[in-house]
């Protein structure tokens, strides 16, 4: 390895948004660097190939250089390391942070060509008259998209785990896609095509290159500007501080204490209805037949044991969870599909002063993109929101001596939601989940087997919350 990937090789694995936590790396390669500032400070997209034990990962880095014992103090955090590149000895540092880069970011995207939404996604642009290729960064912007740079300092959000936001001002948020897969990131591909809905914060430009797949190359998606939601509040923390009212007020039903939920989950529940026949208009649908249904269930059967082989505690619902998957194999209607958001929860959703607003359309990060563009039923999302409620109620036991008497207490606000949620759904005109138990029964279950690998991996200490979930949802 160079110098720089012997300091990516240390540097990458402390990051949140690495995916490859709890298994060695083997090696760590720049597949690809693209220069877009030359000189004192300089700035360039790295694509690092990581090679663990399952395979192969690309991820972007946004390489800030200064010679060396130069980096500012407040940049300090961000530091990579010191090494020779180009015959002289830099400082590498993490570039989202150093606002004097990213500034040049926006000013690239603002004066970048418009392109119409059917550009998104599409063959690379950018050539020049005389036929040379098209450049190896390229920056789009929609057509109707009006983006100023101005003096718009940025700020990276804290809290992201698999992605990088930067916020300019109070007008834009750039999100950097950290593991990079080959191809349009379905963020952008269905923020695109619900520009004009009034449930999506709005789209104005993204930032592309080529990644090589199966010996060509793919246009790939980097980053996307976005309208910033200045007055929006996070889903999560909205439920959250319910629950709490709740706990505060021990004997009362939900609906009867402060900051009561429903009224908010019922008009997500409309919100989400009204994305999800958005995207079926602007979107190709489909239906999965019986056969590719048992496909389905049969999916999430071997998800089911694999969870129970590596998690036992799992193993006493294994019987229930199969019996749900089961009865989804024997459905005999046909199932509609369509695009849908993929990975939904109280955390992809914000309120705002005109109502709620879907946020990550990416999908599961983990998943490859093709995967994750694939058409699902709407009742998938559903299933998701639902099994958030849930850990909206439970996670604040975790570890309290009150948690056997708070238990009925958060079971009670759940199910309240729950079914607020359903309700608004129905009215908005999706499909009305109580009409459709089997389906919704089966990928909610499968949601929290996902959810029971997961926490084993990463938060032992919350395994409790899918497993007691499962518990109740079999009762």
């Amino acid at each position: 390895m160079t110098q720089l990937e012997e300091l990516l090789a240390d540097w990458i694995p402390q990051q949140r948004w690495f995916a490859g936590k709890g298994a060695p790396i083997d090696t760590v390669t720049v597949h690809a660097q693209h220069p877009l500032v030359c000189g004192d400070p300089g700035l360039r997209v790295l694509i690092v190939e990581v090679a663990q034990r399952d395979g192969v990962s690309r991820y972007q880095v946004l390489l800030g250089l200064r010679p060396a014992g130069t980096l500012r103090a407040e940049l300090a955090h961000a530091a990579i390391g010191v090494c020779r590149i180009d015959g002289v000895t830099r400082t590498v540092y993490d570039a989202s942070h150093d606002p004097e880069l990213t500034a040049l970011l926006l000013e690239r995207l603002a004066a970048a060509d418009g392109s119409g939404p059917d550009a998104v996604g599409g063959p690379a642009r950018g050539g020049t008259a005389d036929g040379a290729p098209p450049a190896p960064v390229r920056f789009r912007r929609l057509d109707d998209a009006d983006v100023h740079s101005g003096h718009r300092r940025s700020l990276v959000l804290s809290g992201e785990q698999s992605n990088t936001s930067l916020v300019y001002g109070e007008d834009y948020v750039l999100k950097f896609f950290r593991r990079l897969w080959p191809g349009l990131n379905p963020d952008l591909e269905l923020t695109a095509a619900l520009a004009d809905s009034d449930y999506v914060a709005r789209p104005h430009a993204w930032i592309e290159t080529d990644v090589r797949q199966d010996g060509r190359p793919v246009p790939t998606t980097l980053a996307m500007l976005q309208e910033f939601m200045r007055s929006a509040t996070d889903g999560w923390v909205l439920a959250a501080t319910s629950v709490r009212d709740l706990y505060d007020a021990p004997g009362l039903a939900p609906g009867d204490a402060g900051g009561d939920f429903a009224g908010e989950a019922e008009r997500l529940g409309a919100a989400t209805a009204a994305v999800h026949r958005a995207l079926a208009r602007e979107l190709p649908t489909d239906v999965l037949s019986s056969h590719a249904l048992q496909d389905l269930a049969r999916s999430m059967l071997d998800r089911l044991h694999r969870a129970a082989t590596e998690v036992p505690e799992l193993q006493p619902y294994a019987g229930v969870l199969r019996s749900a998957y089961e009865d989804l194999a024997r459905v005999d209607e046909p199932l509609p599909i369509q695009r849908v958001h993929g990975d939904f929860h109280l955390g992809q959703v914000v309120r705002t002063d005109g109502g709620w607003v879907l946020l990550d359309f990416e999908g599961e990060p983990a998943a490859p993109v093709e995967e994750r563009r694939r058409p699902s039923s709407p009742l998938r999302d559903v299933a998701g929101m639902l099994r958030s409620f849930d850990y909206a109620a439970r996670y604040q036991l975790v570890g309290s001596a009150d948690a056997a008497d708070l238990a009925p207490a958060a079971h009670a606000w759940a199910q309240r939601n729950r079914d607020a949620f359903c309700a608004g759904y129905a009215y908005g005109g999706g499909v009305d989940p109580e009409k459709h138990q089997t389906v919704l029964r089966a990928f909610e279950y499968d949601k929290a087997v996902y959810e029971v690998l997961y926490e084993a991996h990463n938060r032992p200490s919350w395994l409790r919350i899918p497993l007691d979930s499962i518990a109740a949802l079999a009762a």
